[in-house]
């Protein structure tokens, strides 16, 4: 009963007006920069987190939360209609939605994504609100070692599963290690990796790493790759009457709670998030549509119901560990760390303990933010379709700028924009590449941690090393790296099968279509 009565707590916080204006902001900005291809959440909270230091930590949290919910949500919008998925998450989707769309059922295909987006996101923060304090009190049990195998779990998973290959995930996290090297050492006051840079002495701001990966390395290379022309957008249909038939509620509500189901689990665990349970989804919904199994590749409503409950339940389950763990398994997730940490508040399973208010805040913050959203994506698509007629020069070009101004503004110091260049740039060669830059946040961040948690466990055993892998619980968590690498990799593979595979299918089903007949001359 002590949680339920700190989450009535939370929404009293959250209740007021102000804060419903914050979360009102970040659903509508999350929402918007979903429905923008190549803009995704881990950018716009990048962008803002220098803008928002004169924000109170609860208000910036309630913000980023709705980004982040809002850009789930806003990914399918473009997918569906341009065909284009605005987030990794959202590739599944294209696959099907935009058939729809092409067919005509754009707007059925939209209000199926919207609704089972509500429905798995209300369910799957239902399900982080009782998971969270369990896992939290579960942690605080934990020693040094512990921690420090949780800490090799994320390296591992993270480097090995995102991104195209293992060994460019691996090489973008030993990038990441060596940036959260760079500084003052604790234990013996020298300076490490500064290149005789004064500014470089307290380590480079974690902040305007993220801002030159995930805004400037982004923009540069989304914008290097625009098509010319105008954006050819499928129109959709108004009126209630085009959203969804009682068929389509027939066909969607089984798939929205398995999406849900599939989704949670997987967005709790370092195995790829939203992508890989929007895949198993979709490969889930095609085994069972028995006699409609030949519509998938040609517009099937399960295959948008199920992959979009998935990817918005995983975005729940991936906050999970960032709360109680402090391990980020996402490249948004290690963004909102770093939100955290720069209101000096380290997630971890001492955060419920420590920072409770502010916790509960943000859970209530999802659960409003959900009604919010489904509120603004049903009546507001056609807002949403003028958003992607936006000119990508003018877009990009704002990204840049609010980027080198919000870097300049953490210290007002030339070289943090120098900096902010040169990350930039290196991003932008690790995207062209097919290097994952996820990794390397995540090796900013977690790295100077892990080498804390190094020493302290060789203090307590004075050197022995034996001591870092024969408590129970460190133990299990080296042998779970290979299960969990194993089966990371297999998913992986399914995901390019079942890729190639609806590939085929829409290519055949494309060929089967009749030619149109050349029309008579007058």
């Amino acid at each position: 009963m002590g949680d339920i009565s700190a989450l009535l707590d939370g929404f009293s916080t959250v209740l007021h007006p102000v804060f419903l204006l914050y979360a009102l902001f970040g659903v509508f900005v999350g929402t918007a920069v979903g429905v923008l291809p190549g803009i995704g959440p881990a950018m716009t909270i990048a962008l803002l987190l220098p803008l928002t230091y004169s924000l109170e930590p609860s208000a910036a949290i309630i913000v980023f939360a709705g980004i982040y919910y809002g850009g789930m949500y806003g990914g399918s919008t473009t997918s569906i209609l341009l065909n284009t998925p605005g987030e990794s998450a959202s590739i599944v989707t294209a696959l099907e939605g935009h058939k729809m769309a092409l067919a005509g059922r754009g707007a059925a295909a939209l209000a199926t994504a919207a609704i089972g987006s509500f429905l798995a996101g209300s369910l799957a923060t239902a399900a982080l609100t009782f998971v969270a304090p369990v896992v939290a009190r579960w942690a605080v049990q934990l020693g040094e070692p512990d921690y420090l195998a949780l800490m090799v779990v994320a390296f591992v998973t993270v480097g090995a599963l995102l991104g195209s290959s293992a060994a460019r995930g691996i090489a973008a996290l030993g990038l990441g290690l060596l940036l959260g090297l760079v500084g003052t050492d604790t234990l013996t006051g020298q300076q490490r990796f500064t290149a005789g840079v004064p500014q470089f002495a307290d380590g480079i701001d974690v902040v305007v790493i993220a801002v030159g990966l995930f805004a400037v390395g982004e923009a540069l290379y989304v914008a290097s790759r625009l098509r010319h022309g105008p954006v050819r957008v499928i129109p959709v249909a108004k009126g209630w009457r085009t959203w969804m038939n009682r068929e389509d509620w027939r066909r969607s509500w089984k798939p929205w709670l398995r999406g849900t189901a599939i989704g949670f689990p997987v967005g709790t665990i370092p195995a790829g998030g939203a992508d890989v349970a929007t895949f198993l989804s979709y490969a889930a919904e095609r085994k069972l549509a028995g006699r409609r199994k030949a519509q998938f590749g040609r517009g099937a409503i399960e295959g948008v119901a199920g992959p979009e409950a998935a990817n918005n339940a995983a975005a729940a389950g991936v906050l999970v560990p960032l709360l109680t763990l402090g391990l980020p398994t996402t490249a948004t997730a290690a963004i909102i760390i770093a939100a955290f940490q720069s209101y000096g508040i380290q997630p971890g399973p001492l955060l419920l303990t420590n920072q409770s208010a502010l916790v509960w805040a943000l859970i209530a913050s999802l659960y409003i933010g959900n009604v919010m959203l489904v509120v603004l994506n049903l009546p507001l698509v056609g807002m949403w379709v003028r958003i992607l007629q936006i000119p990508r020069h003018y877009l990009y070009a704002g990204i840049l700028l609010f980027g080198a101004l919000g870097s300049y503004a953490l210290n007002f110091a030339p070289v943090d924009v120098l900096v902010l260049l040169v990350i930039g740039i290196v991003g932008f060669a690790m995207r062209r590449f097919g290097y994952p830059v996820a990794p390397m946040v995540v090796g900013m961040i977690l790295g100077p941690m892990a080498e804390d948690r190094l020493r302290r466990s060789l203090a307590i055993s004075q050197g022995d090393l034996t001591y870092l892998v024969t408590r129970p619980f460190a133990a299990a968590a080296y042998g779970a790296i290979i299960v969990v690498v194993i089966a990371g990799l297999w998913l992986r593979r399914r995901e390019r099968r079942f890729e190639a595979e609806v590939a085929r299918l829409a290519a055949d089903a494309e060929a089967a279509e009749p030619a149109p007949q050349p029309q008579p001359a007058d």
